[in-house]
């Protein structure tokens, strides 16, 4: 089994764990948005293995894609300074928002 397989069954299981809901589009949630959901509700335990496994570097790409709504804002502080320290990447100090206000001419 090769790093890549176990990184794979490791992110399906906390896709199982931690998207208990149906996709919106009908089609699986990336790993991306498993490996978002799982920095915002994962337990110490599971966020270590998810450093482990993913690595750091993968984790700032998370977050400097992430969608509005991935990540909460607590959760987002707690890897900002956590990779920042860690990777030395500038990462933004506030996580993506949703915008719910219509364009203005």
């Amino acid at each position: 089994m090769t790093a890549n397989d176990v990184a794979s069954e490791m992110i399906a299981a906390f896709g199982r764990k931690y998207l208990w809901w149906q996709p919106v589009s009908g089609q699986q949630f990336s790993e991306n948005r498993i490996i978002a959901q799982t920095m915002s509700l994962g337990t110490y335990d599971d966020i270590l293995l998810l450093e482990e496994t993913v690595g750091k570097a993968r984790l700032v790409e998370i977050m400097l894609h992430a969608e509005p709504g991935w990540i909460d804002d607590r959760s987002w502080e707690f890897w900002r300074g956590r990779l920042s320290f860690a990777t030395g990447a500038a990462i933004p100090h506030k996580a993506p928002q949703r915008a719910f206000h219509a364009a203005r001419p």
